[in-house]
């Protein structure tokens, strides 16, 4: 094969990856009067995908992760390339706690109590914006359901 031909199949394939992740659910969501706009993923295949390979987010961007049952989750970051801060929330959209994650390390980041949700934004994003635990996010009730 030449090497345009293989050129062309590589952007080909990197488009249609690009189109796979953004086949997600957008979903508006407030942290008081900050905006929050969150793919969501509510399937296994897009949890285990999650943020992983992305080179970049935009400020207001985010993940949003549902969860079948409440339980005490735990979100790494393998394969995941930039800096994240993870919240994970219970069912009424109450911020239980906050975690800060590093790029592309195995360490477990857990809810300290049973949560529904985790969201994941750029690293600092809630401390930059004193959002802390008890923070009730609007908005996380127009999250389709667990798959």
């Amino acid at each position: 094969m030449n090497k345009t031909i293989v050129g062309l199949l590589a952007g080909l394939l990197l488009s249609m990856s690009a189109g796979a992740q953004n086949a997600m659910p957008v979903i508006e969501m407030n942290a008081g009067f900050h905006r929050i706009e969150a793919e969501v993923a509510a399937n296994d295949q897009a949890r285990q995908v999650g943020l992983m390979n992305r080179q970049a987010m935009a400020p207001q961007r985010g993940m949003l992760f549902v969860f079948p049952q409440e339980r005490t989750h735990c979100m790494w970051m393998r394969n995941t390339l930039i800096p994240l801060s993870v919240a994970f929330i219970d069912a009424d959209g109450v911020i239980i706690n906050i975690e800060n994650m590093q790029p592309q390390t195995e360490d477990n980041h857990c809810a300290k109590v049973p949560a529904r949700y985790a969201l994941e934004m750029n690293l600092g994003w809630f401390s930059q914006r004193g959002i802390k635990p008890g923070t009730r996010l609007k908005g996380i009730e127009k999250a389709p359901r667990p798959q």
